[in-house]
């Protein structure tokens, strides 16, 4: 549930919400235990830490830090959702749901700063109950008086100032509570969000990337995308036209003949993102994908999260999917190099593991014919297999934060095929891409 209240811009009062936080879980757990203890049972520290009123602790306060707090938990489950404890991971998983909202005095002064105090007159109506909740903002409807029909994306105040000091509150608090492996060389993580949030924070750099992503896509009727309204756009403001789609979910329940083409067309664009324009949006969310019932056109949304792939990293992973495809176990090794995954001090377990997930990763690409998503525990599978390889046989190496970020991308896609229970001839389309 959605909280209507001032947010919090200062950094002392952001680390003040975090001593509360932690304060309160502690007292929770001391709470907890004693209660389990009288009951005669012997708790672990896991089961006194993260009890359903320390989860609601968390989930509350985190969402005053939300894009900090999601941005660490994304990036932590890229590589598996295992990695945090399964209750924090639905924490964290439950900040879009629980995001504190802006009051409608705080968007009005957030868009007086951003188009004048007389703003106002530039609409016919500005819907002050947000549609959407994004990591360091929130999106409101609203019509233009020339009866256009607007998306517009309004920042949190002063959210850019904070982002760094977000991100290490959030760790301070995940290692303080043994949240995260000891093992695990957490620094590139906290970067990566670090530079990812401050990216974001950059509407003006968002609205660019939605144009040379619109580009690409132009002459492809299947796919339709948001105009920027340039007049209206600034560092804190992104205004664009409005897409009406339903759900991409609801796609499930059409004729199969209608989900698997919206499928393979999703697919092939996830394929060209890679390998042809080097300029990916990674962020797969299944709310970033619309359908267009009257036309059939995927409408595609939010490119705060796009990422660029020099020609030398397109070329490593093609020949990494190459290799997958038809070549030997040496093969995958040494593409695998050349990407980041392995390097020569890698034990041989941990190579084996990378080449067993390799293989499923590319499973769908070496299927004779059309691959049935609905029927395949493939995602079960590669989950399984990450959780062999960082709980139990303790590799904590992660790969480039760059390759993780397709990590996140194809796992979405594949949950996304999962769910609309598509078979699609996914090597027709690599085959379509070696061709040209």
């Amino acid at each position: 549930m959605a909280i209507n209240r001032q947010l919090t811009a200062s950094r002392i009062g952001r680390l003040s919400l975090l001593g509360k936080l932690a304060g309160g879980i502690v007292g929770g757990m001391v709470s907890e235990g004693a209660r389990q203890l009288a009951q005669g049972k012997r708790p672990t520290f896991g089961d006194i830490l993260l009890t359903p009123a320390n989860a609601h602790r968390l989930t509350h306060r985190l969402s005053e830090m939300r894009g900090a707090a999601m941005k660490v938990g994304q990036l932590l489950s890229m590589d598996s959702g295992q990695i945090l404890p399964p209750e924090l991971s639905e924490v964290l998983a439950r900040l879009r749901e629980s995001a504190h909202q802006m009051p409608s005095t705080q968007v009005t002064a957030v868009l007086g700063q951003a188009w004048g105090s007389q703003w106002q007159r530039k609409f016919k109506h500005f819907d002050f109950k947000p549609l959407a909740a994004a990591s360091i903002g929130q999106v409101h409807q609203a019509v233009l008086q020339d009866d256009r029909r607007l998306a517009v994306k309004i920042q949190y105040p002063e959210v850019e100032r904070s982002i760094d000091s977000d991100v290490d509150n959030v760790a301070s608090l995940l290692r303080l509570f043994n949240l995260i492996p000891q093992e695990m060389n957490f620094l590139p993580v906290l970067n990566e969000a670090k530079r990812q949030l401050h990216a974001e924070a950059d509407y003006q750099q968002e609205a660019l990337a939605l144009k040379r992503f619109s580009s690409f896509t132009l002459q492809d009727e299947r796919f339709s995308m948001p105009q920027v309204i340039e007049s209206l756009t600034t560092s804190k403001v992104l205004a664009m036209t409005y897409m009406d789609g339903q759900p991409i979910e609801n796609l499930a329940e059409k004729p199969a003949k209608e989900r698997n083409a919206a499928a393979a067309a999703i697919l092939e664009l996830g394929i060209r993102e890679v390998f042809d324009w080097g300029f990916v949006q990674t962020d797969p969310n299944f709310a970033n994908y619309r359908y267009e019932t009257h036309s059939g056109r995927i409408q595609l949304l939010d490119f705060g999260a796009t990422r660029e792939y020099s020609e030398k990293q397109r070329l490593a992973l093609h020949s990494l999917l190459e290799a997958c495809m038809h070549g030997n176990d040496s093969d995958i090794e040494n593409a695998a190099a050349d990407v980041g995954y392995l390097d020569r001090r890698d034990p041989p377990g941990y190579r084996n593991g990378i080449l067993a997930l390799l293989r499923d990763a590319t499973e769908p690409a070496r299927a004779a014919g059309s691959y049935n998503f609905g029927t395949s525990d493939l995602a079960d599978r590669m989950r399984d297999r990450l959780v062999q390889m960082r709980l139990h046989d303790k590799f904590w190496r992660l790969p480039p934060t760059g390759v993780l970020f397709l990590h996140r991308k194809l796992g979405g896609l594949y949950m996304l095929m999962a769910r609309l229970r598509a078979t699609v001839a996914v090597s027709d389309l690599v085959d379509t891409l070696d061709a040209e």
